[in-house]
């Protein structure tokens, strides 16, 4: 059993014992905790919070004990039933809430569930706040109300269906050129909740040929529910057969989007929000934010157009307040996280596709065409394991000090610019575990400069 606590929230795999997994008894101190702060602490002084969830097996469970917590905190809970992580933050600001849970494990296995907490503005808690919540948890500061000042539970199913308005109503977004592009696209929604709004939405905007797959939001997840090449052998082979222009892969909660191009081979995660900022920077130039881990091409595309780039500290909320610092039309992650503040500031798959559908209409290209035009990279992923009595920072110290004279940042970790390729080191908050992150033209010369990073940690060590 695993129990996971972080200042986004809480994740754990269902069952066990309190404490050892993420329980009942878990369930109800955390969401305590984060009604008693944001009571405290909410600019917004209403007494509503927003609870949606994705349609794993645990989702009516937690569910039940989130909203019934929330009402013996003295809170009126808007219930907005199966949805994804952007349509509940947007339902946030649009019920005037004063915050909001998410019940989704995202890109976790079946067996994990979590509650993500959001502000009143529908963003992710930040480092301060998020650590104030666990506080209140660990230490059982908070109170529950009496008799006379339990909450109520309000059911509003319409927010998938405001969600897709609002991204039809975007300016970049244009449903007259997909419709008459008349793509044939594909899509895989892991058997959760984009197998409901998704479908909704292409159909929105024209597109009258969808292949299906996982698209029963029943939580049986068809295959492990990250959106990564090893696990998208179904669509990939689907689309070796010529059967869609383009497919789509999203994760359980709908924040974070695979491109598959028409001859099955991966668009790569990485280059999801390089295509879309590369469409949004043609009409409305300006800054563009990615965090440390993301590729090199979304600076480079950036460039390309006259605009600067930024990057912060790995996170959604990092890469937010950057955005907001910097005023950029466009950032994200490079898991396929695309954040467009024209809509709101979260991660938005839904987004993510009419964006990408717009751009691939326009530009009259096929998707591995479109691929050709950005800067070629690859991303190796690797870690070291070191004793427990290793100095972790104290070893990260020593490799920023030997590559003094290389571009080097340390606002998360140590991530050294080199003028080809990049290498960021992170260090693990649960274990002795130094995550070695890099990126070069080819896989082979990102996974040789990750062994050669490793050697040189190895003799620190030593």
């Amino acid at each position: 059993m695993s129990l996971i606590k972080s200042i986004s929230g809480i994740r754990g795999t269902i069952g066990g014992k309190p404490g050892e997994g993420l329980s009942p008894e878990d369930i109800v101190k955390f969401t305590a905790a984060y009604a008693s702060f944001i009571r405290d602490n909410s600019s917004v002084k209403t007494n509503v919070i927003v609870v949606g969830r994705d349609a794993r097996l645990s989702g009516s469970m937690v569910s039940g004990i989130v909203v019934s917590t929330l009402c013996s905190m003295g809170f009126d809970v808007v219930n907005i039933g199966l949805a994804s992580t952007p349509t509940t933050e947007i339902a946030v600001t649009g019920e005037k809430a004063a915050g909001g849970i998410i019940i989704t494990a995202s890109h976790n296995p079946r067996q994990w569930n979590a509650l993500k907490l959001l502000n009143c503005h529908g963003e992710f808690l930040n480092d301060a706040e998020g650590k104030e919540v666990l506080r209140r948890a660990a230490e059982g500061d908070y109170t529950f109300v009496d008799i006379d000042a339990i909450g109520h539970e309000y059911i509003n199913t319409t927010y998938n269906r405001r969600h897709i308005d609002s991204v039809l109503a975007l300016d970049l977004v244009d449903v007259e050129a997909i419709a008459k592009a008349d793509f044939t696209v594909a899509l895989d929604a892991v058997n959760s909740v984009g197998g409901i709004v998704v479908p909704q939405l292409l159909k929105a905007l024209g597109v009258k040929n969808i292949v299906e797959l996982n698209c029963d939001a029943s939580g049986k997840f068809a295959h492990n529910p990250e959106p990564i090449p090893e696990n998208l052998t179904q669509i990939s082979d689907l689309m070796k057969d010529g059967k869609a222009d383009v497919g789509f892969v999203v994760d359980p909660d709908v924040d974070r989007l695979a491109i598959v191009m028409e001859n099955g081979e991966m668009f790569v995660e990485e280059y999801t929000l390089v295509a879309v900022a590369d469409y949004v920077l043609s009409h409305t130039p300006g800054a563009t934010v990615s965090n440390l881990s993301s590729s090199r091409a979304l600076r480079d595309v950036t460039m390309r157009h006259g605009c600067s780039y930024s990057a912060s500290a790995v996170g959604e909320v990092n890469v937010t307040t950057e955005m907001k610092r910097t005023g950029a039309v466009i950032g994200g992650e490079g898991n396929g996280g695309v954040i467009y503040p024209a809509s709101h500031y979260g991660r938005d798959a839904l987004v993510g596709i009419a964006l990408f559908l717009t751009l691939l209409a326009k530009s009259g290209k096929k998707v591995s065409e479109l691929k050709a035009t950005y800067p070629a990279y690859a991303i190796a992923k690797h870690k070291i394991q070191l004793t427990p009595e290793i100095d972790v920072d104290g070893i990260l110290r020593e490799v920023k000090a030997r590559y003094a004279g290389e571009q080097i940042t340390d606002i998360d970790g140590v991530k050294i610019d080199f003028a080809d390729s990049w290498v960021h080191l992170r260090k693990s908050n649960t274990e002795p575990i130094i995550r070695i992150y890099s990126e070069a033209s080819t896989m082979e010369a990102a996974d040789a400069l990750a062994e050669s990073i490793k050697h040189v940690i190895e003799s620190i060590a030593k």
